[in-house]
């Protein structure tokens, strides 16, 4: 059975990393990587109230301050997750994409209906 978090992220980190993964799935956010199964994540939202909308989730605000914190990016780049483009995005790799980040229900809200 895989480890639950291997690369020991805090939570500030985890929540991050997944919104970049929702990014990821969007082609408002997304592009193609230049490395095999990676993809560049530009574009990052901005919030309307306490909330943003990435793709078919709502993301609210207190959760994605990650996406302004460059030491966040830092920590993922030193954990082979991503390289740093930050302010402007990140190229986020095929193993930060598969990372399971065990916070994606708590972070990216979905419509019932």
């Amino acid at each position: 059975m895989a480890k639950k978090n291997p690369l020991k992220l805090n939570a500030l980190q985890l929540k991050t990393l997944a919104i970049l993964q929702q990014m990821a799935r969007s082609p408002n956010h997304a592009q193609p990587g230049d490395e095999e199964g990676s993809v560049l994540v530009i574009n990052f939202p901005s919030a309307h109230g306490n909330h943003f909308h990435v793709g078919d989730a709502m993301v609210l605000a207190r959760d994605a301050s990650g996406l302004g914190n460059a030491n966040v990016f830092a920590v993922l780049e030193r954990k082979g997750l991503l390289r740093s483009l930050h302010p402007m995005g990140a190229m986020l790799s095929a193993e930060a994409l598969a990372y399971d980040t065990g916070l994606a229900d708590q972070v990216l809200h979905r419509s019932d209906h």
